[in-house]
């Protein structure tokens, strides 16, 4: 398993590949996954929500970033049709997904949803 940094906490994980993201995955209870890629807008909008999320459900969640670009056989594996796309996982198995931005608020009801 690859070295990780600490998967507790309010700091949002950049993963680069597909086994970092395999390692996080199984490492984690909960993790909220957002690929992305630099040139996209709405992407650059979710960027501040993660770093929300991350603060906000504390040890309760594991945020993680995967950019699209740097990581094309992640994004095969994982199905992704568009960007950002948010996947939450829990025991290692996909439990939510949403494709498109969003705001806050409806980021928030995702995730109490799914907690």
């Amino acid at each position: 398993m690859a070295d990780l940094p600490s998967l507790q906490g309010s700091d949002v994980l950049n993963l680069s590949d597909d086994g970092a993201l395999a390692d996080a995955v199984a490492t984690s209870s909960t993790l909220l996954l957002d690929v992305w890629a630099s040139w996209c807008g709405p992407c650059r909008l979710m960027a501040p929500l993660m770093d929300w999320a991350a603060t906000a459900y504390g040890p309760n969640l594991v945020v993680a970033k995967l950019n699209a670009d740097a990581s094309p056989a992640a994004v095969e594996r994982l199905g992704v049709q568009g960007l950002p796309t948010l996947i939450l996982f829990k025991a290692g198995q996909e439990v939510a997904r949403h494709e498109g931005a969003i705001p806050q608020q409806q980021l928030q009801t995702f995730l109490d949803t799914h907690l």
